[in-house]
């Protein structure tokens, strides 16, 4: 059971932040907290994704009927209009309780068009053609948005409250042919640019909200974990917008896997109250020692909580003849008969997170078997309090860890060879301790877990903190690729 509690501790720091719904009058026993520097990164990202989309994008082509000196009415068409480049000068983004406001200034854009004009007066009944190419540069557009974050019935419901795009200056130069001849058609045309460029951003605007809100309202609102657990990452109230942060709470507590999800009589207690001390990090995700004893609770209901040891380092150990000045009346009932170690646990884990680490008492209930022929003969049981501590680390570019053994002590609960002297079994449970479930258990820690992945984001000096009753993990986030692009054995979100 210990290995499988840490491994739940460990994954539960990294589950994506992003992944919400449920009852506002829960209490939330995860919390995320997207700092003003996380935000200022989601802004350069989002900012970014959103000028590459809008790279070698087409406007509409522009068509109008304009009176040209010594020619007369004619007819010109703007096509092809591309826009090459964009580069974007500042950017901005502001929280609180009117939802969150990002405004782009200063930016300037590159485009290229092709023209093509054609004439028909009395005076040249023949009709005049000509064409070439067009550059449009624009510069100081503005672009703004504002939107707000709900819990829909159990959902994150993004919603654009305002959105705007302005171009402030905008020039054109016409290139081939007699250009110089139709320079005069450049005012015409430069209030309908404008206006198309204006209206293609906005549409990727609505489009691009549209997406994201999507994708939001189809994350799952439960992890399953195994054939055991079932996580609710359900989010309990709205987002809490703040002028430097934005927090979740997620609802966070296990369940059986066909258990339904209802309110558990858990209680909070007090709320999180922990400086990360040093430069700020751009997330903290913090977890409630709940949560561990929500998992303790599922898997031991769930009766995955008992081994068979019959092997360990020292196998001599499981052996009577090993027993022999021990336990002589063993030896002597068992001469030379292999035996095998019964464990399992007599309660759910008792977890509590301090102000250094994580504590937990696990009772274990040991049944010495003897192994004779075909048979399992049990001859002693013993019950075994353990106290443990557990630190939480990156270890390489995966999340790890370490147990270590505080103290034990054990209690004969009955004994088929007589009486047993409890000094000399307590040797022999050390043993099994320090040389098999605690080697047992660091290893695997040592291993270190993957963090679940979304899309190419990465932890980056991320550092654990403790205070009762929360651990909580402060970081920086990375864009390191997408994951079909680059794969990265790092802790990626």
């Amino acid at each position: 059971m210990a290995p499988t509690i840490i491994f739940l501790l460990l994954s539960l720091l990294f589950i994506p932040a992003s992944v919400v719904g449920l009852q506002h009058h829960e209490d939330g026993f995860i919390s995320v907290v997207l700092s003003d520097k996380g935000l200022d990164f989601a802004k350069d990202f989002i900012v970014d994704q959103a000028a590459a989309s809008i790279l070698l994008s087409q406007l509409p082509d522009i068509e109008k009927k304009v009176k040209v000196p010594l020619v007369g009415k004619a007819q010109v068409i703007l096509s092809e209009i591309t826009i090459k480049d964009i580069k974007i000068s500042t950017s901005t983004v502001k929280t609180g309780d009117s939802g969150i406001v990002l405004v782009v200034s200063g930016t300037t854009a590159d485009l290229t068009a092709n023209w093509r004009y054609s004439a028909r007066t009395s005076l040249v009944p023949i009709g005049i053609t000509d064409s070439g190419t067009a550059t449009v540069k624009v510069e100081d557009l503005q672009v703004g948005l504002t939107v707000n974050l709900r819990n829909q019935e159990g959902t994150l419901k993004l919603i654009l409250l305002d959105y705007g795009c302005e171009v402030g200056d905008l020039s054109i130069n016409l290139s081939g042919g007699a250009a110089w001849l139709y320079q005069v058609l450049v005012d015409t045309f430069v209030g309908n640019i404008a206006s198309a460029i204006e209206e293609a951003i906005s549409k990727k605007i609505k489009e691009g909200i549209s997406q994201l809100d999507t994708l939001l309202q189809s994350l799952p609102k439960t992890i399953s974990l195994g054939k055991t657990a079932v996580l609710n990452v359900s989010l309990v109230d709205n987002p809490v917008l703040t002028n430097s942060s934005i927090e979740l709470e997620i609802n966070g507590l296990f369940t059986g896997i066909s258990t339904v999800l209802v309110p558990q009589s858990y209680h909070r207690g007090p709320d999180l109250s922990v400086s990360s001390g040093g430069s700020p990090r751009m997330i903290k995700i913090s977890v409630h020692e709940n949560v561990l004893k929500s998992a303790s609770s599922v898997y031991f209901n769930a009766n995955n909580t008992q081994w068979i040891v019959d092997e360990i380092p020292d196998q001599a150990l499981l052996n009577t003849a090993e027993w022999r000045f021990i336990v002589p009346q063993l030896y002597k009932q068992y001469p030379n008969a292999d035996m095998n170690l019964n464990i399992s646990l007599s309660s759910p884990p008792l977890i509590q997170v301090t102000d250094k680490d994580i504590e937990a008492t696990i009772i274990l209930d040991i049944i010495i078997n003897v192994l004779e022929a075909d048979k399992v003969i049990p001859v002693v049981a013993i019950s075994v309090e353990v106290s443990a501590s557990i630190d939480v680390e990156f270890i390489r570019n995966n999340i790890g860890g370490s147990l270590n053994l505080n103290k034990f002590s054990i209690q004969l609960e009955w004994s088929k060879i007589g009486k047993l002297h409890i000094q000399a079994i307590q040797l022999v449970v050390s043993k099994v301790l320090e040389t098999v479930l605690i080697p047992l258990i660091n290893s695997l820690l040592k291993r270190g877990i993957p963090l679940p992945n979304l899309d190419g984001f990465a932890l980056e000096n991320a550092d654990f903190l403790y205070a009762h009753p929360w651990i909580s993990v402060s970081s920086d986030v990375a864009f390191v690729g997408h994951s079909y692009l680059r794969q990265k054995p790092a802790y990626v979100l």
